[in-house]
């Protein structure tokens, strides 16, 4: 896809969850659920990078994210900002 064909809550995703990479890369603490982190923002990438994701995807990986570092404030700001580029996607429908 070219970027003006791109949907722009996929761009927002990709840019939230490259930013939160990043930062959890840097981030010199081990904690217990990193690898877990790690795994889950790789598979919120590769989300991004092959059209419109699922939203219940989206939201099981958000929830393995947030519950993996969601104590670690360093990264809290990045955290948020995958949430809220996961929000854009909207509510899964209830059933």
């Amino acid at each position: 896809m070219t970027g003006s064909d791109e949907d722009p809550r996929v761009a927002e995703l990709r840019t939230a969850v490259s930013r939160l990479r990043r930062e959890l890369a840097a981030h010199p603490a081990e904690f217990p659920d990193r690898v877990i982190a790690e795994d889950e923002l790789a598979a919120l990438a590769a989300m991004a990078t092959h059209g419109i994701p699922e939203v219940p995807r989206l939201r099981r990986s958000l929830l393995l994210v947030a519950g993996a570092i969601g104590s670690v404030s360093a990264l809290a700001r990045g955290l948020s900002d995958v949430r809220d580029a996961v929000e854009l996607f909207g509510q899964t429908p209830r059933r």
